[in-house]
């Protein structure tokens, strides 16, 4: 019988390659084996519902959100002008937004210090003018959490704007629509898939953020200690409630990666 010319037949694979494959696995499995396996899910109900657990949740639930409503409102414009062909200096300009991607989240945290700190280029003038200043607030916390996550919705609107047929607003502009218009009526629809995917990205990367939140925003219990805070300070205390927060956060960053399967992960 003449074989499909569809289906490739399936070819061994060699052991040099076999190998670091199987061994890179493994580092990427076993870790997050480990930490189902030695997590003392019989004090689970104790220690997610303890006060200190709930408030930590509840914060980062609430400042992740908030991040991510901003990153949505100053990134879908930042990423139409990316997308735009001839816009002079994009590639400097996309450098600069992929900055916070590699560098160190602390050093985040001290650039955001250098800006908007008592002291600061920005925060300066502004203590001095209302007596106001962001860092150890909760306000430092969603700062904090809009630098590290804003990257990414950049990123993955700017894919969808790059991929979108643009036709549809050239008709839309022959037909006399405003540009305005043609970015609500008929881009935004287009990106639409882009545009959540990006934000569920965007809001996982906000709630899983750590150190610049620590570093601007500090670990003040009910204000600005969010989930990951909790997790890093409970090892030294109550490994066991580290363990079981853990938990918590891998079970979010498995349900974003369910949601963005059909956008992020090749279908079979």
């Amino acid at each position: 019988m003449p074989r499909h010319p569809d289906r490739a037949a399936p070819s061994r694979i060699p052991m040099l390659l076999a190998v670091p494959a199987a061994l890179a696995l493994l580092m990427l499995i076993l870790p997050l084996l480990g930490l189902l396996i030695r997590a003392p899910w019989g004090r689970l109900p104790e220690l997610i519902t303890g006060p200190d657990a709930l408030a930590a949740l509840r914060l980062s639930m609430i400042t992740a959100t908030a991040a991510t409503v901003i990153a949505v409102l100053l990134g879908v414009p930042a990423a139409w002008l990316l997308a735009r062909p001839g816009l002079p200096g994009a590639g400097v300009i996309r450098a600069l937004i992929t900055v916070p991607l590699v560098l160190p989240p602390v050093v985040g945290g001290v650039a955001l210090f250098t800006v908007l700190g008592r002291s600061g280029l920005l925060g300066r003038p502004l203590y001095e003018a209302t007596g106001f200043a962001f860092p150890f607030t909760p306000y430092a916390v969603v700062l904090a959490q809009v630098f590290v996550a804003l990257p990414y919705l950049i990123l993955s609107v700017e894919g969808s704007l790059r991929a979108a047929d643009r036709r549809y607003e050239e008709a839309a502009a022959t037909l006399g629509a405003t540009p305005l218009t043609v970015f609500r009526r008929v881009t935004l629809p287009l990106i639409g898939p882009g545009v959540a995917a990006g934000a569920v990205l965007a809001w996982a990367r906000a709630l899983g953020e750590f150190g610049a939140t620590i570093t601007f925003a500090g670990n003040l219990p009910g204000s600005t200690q969010t989930l990951p805070i909790a997790v890093y300070l409970a090892l030294n205390t109550d490994p066991d409630a580290a363990l079981l927060l853990s938990v918590l956060l891998l079970a979010v960053s498995i349900a974003v990666l369910v949601l963005l399967r059909g956008r992020w992960v090749a279908r079979w």
